[in-house]
């Protein structure tokens, strides 16, 4: 699709529209910024790490506590995008985070859960099979209940976030690759294959594609393959919405989480990669029968009335920093030129929040939020 107004100036440019590009689209949008969002394939494609049905939600951060202020603002930005769109977002079932004492998934999660004054409770292993029976764990197993935890529906957030910027003023343009990003006199300059965007400051948010337009990111970042699968459950009883939690299970044999069946069957995933991509554009819809077992035999060792019948697979991409913490800060060579996460497997939940930090570093330079943890010049990526 071609540019509109080729060579029209922006204020802002957010290259990307997944998840944190269409959530910065909007907070720019309803600042009356002129904004251009310019996403390479069509809008809602399967491509990258923004589809899949759902995601999960938390409070109590196993990553680090350091999250959770960030994860309660998001919280109220999903809340507001409900209010102002009459459409559900986020759904609680409590989230369960199962394994060994001690183990990394426990351990953090109580640990966050604890230091910033959460609501959850510890369970052994008696405990959880009186909650919830259709688990079969191993002796010793323990796990964190968080109340507040569930799931979003990234598609229909996506949307929402992008709907609610064309409202607003913003323009969208689709089918348009970007190829490189220009220092220009009073801004940056845009090139795409449909022609050259002209703005006051970019947010570069393009997901697995960061490293060519960010090259100096390209070493650091690895393209990892995730690979979702939905069965039809043996039982729908032990799975459906209210029966269910969201959980993830820290076991020897993998890290697998999983969401109640809403619809479309009961999905899991295992939170280990099944492949690594050179690039971005290597990437494809190929799940087979060996991610379909990696399922299935954990699902048959930990809950085994959802092993039913295959329904669908579907593949995305985890773009991973070293320290799998994300990256969202002003380029060192050029602060006109916003970085926009690569989020390591964790980040969606933390879109509608931000894109408010994204929309403040492009406008003002900085945010009133703590992004100290995601600076670009950490040792781990760039030297400082």
């Amino acid at each position: 699709m071609a540019v509109s107004h080729p060579g029209a100036h922006y204020d802002v440019a957010v290259i990307g529209l997944g998840a944190m590009g269409s959530a910065a689209l909007f907070h720019l949008a309803r600042r009356s910024v002129r904004a251009i969002g310019i996403e390479q394939f069509a809008i809602g494609h399967t491509r990258g790490s923004s589809h899949g049905e759902t995601r999960a939600i938390r409070l109590g951060y196993f990553e680090h506590p350091s999250y959770v202020p960030l994860v309660r603002a998001a919280y109220e930005g999903w809340y507001e995008l409900e209010r102002l769109t009459g459409e559900r977002v986020l759904t609680k079932t409590g989230v369960l985070e199962i394994g060994k004492p001690g183990s990394a998934i426990v351990a953090g999660s109580l640990s966050a859960s604890r230091e910033h004054g959460l609501e959850h409770e510890l369970l052994d292993r008696a405990g959880i099979a009186r909650r919830f029976p259709q688990f079969t764990l191993p002796d010793g197993y323990e796990a964190v209940w968080q109340p507040d935890g569930g799931f979003l529906r990234p598609e229909l957030a996506n949307m929402l976030h992008q709907e609610q910027a064309r409202r607003a003023g913003a323009q969208i343009v689709e089918n348009c690759r970007v190829r490189g990003i220009e220092p220009a006199d009073g801004g940056i300059r845009i090139v795409t294959d449909s022609g050259t965007i002209h703005a006051g400051s970019v947010i570069v948010a393009a997901g697995a594609w960061m490293g060519e337009l960010v090259p100096e990111l390209k070493p650091k970042l690895t393209l990892a393959r995730q690979v979702a699968c939905w069965f039809e459950p043996r039982r729908a009883q032990s799975t459906e919405l209210g029966a269910l939690p969201v959980f993830i299970i820290d076991s020897e044999e993998d890290i697998a989480y999983g969401f109640p069946d809403i619809g479309s069957g009961f999905k899991c995933a295992s939170h280990h990669d099944s492949g690594i991509w050179d690039s971005a554009d290597d990437a494809r819809q190929d799940a087979g029968p060996a991610d379909e077992k990696r399922m299935r035999d954990f699902l048959e060792a930990y809950l085994p009335d959802a092993a039913g019948s295959l329904k669908t697979m579907s593949t995305c991409i985890y773009t991973k920093t070293p320290d799998e913490d994300f990256v969202v800060d002003l380029h060192p060579s050029d602060s006109r030129i916003i970085v926009a996460s690569p989020c390591s497997g964790h980040g969606f939940k933390f879109a509608s929040v931000l894109g408010e930090v994204l929309a403040d570093l492009a406008i003002e330079g900085a945010t009133r939020r703590d992004i100290s943890r995601f600076r670009i010049d950490r040792r781990s990526l760039l030297p400082a």
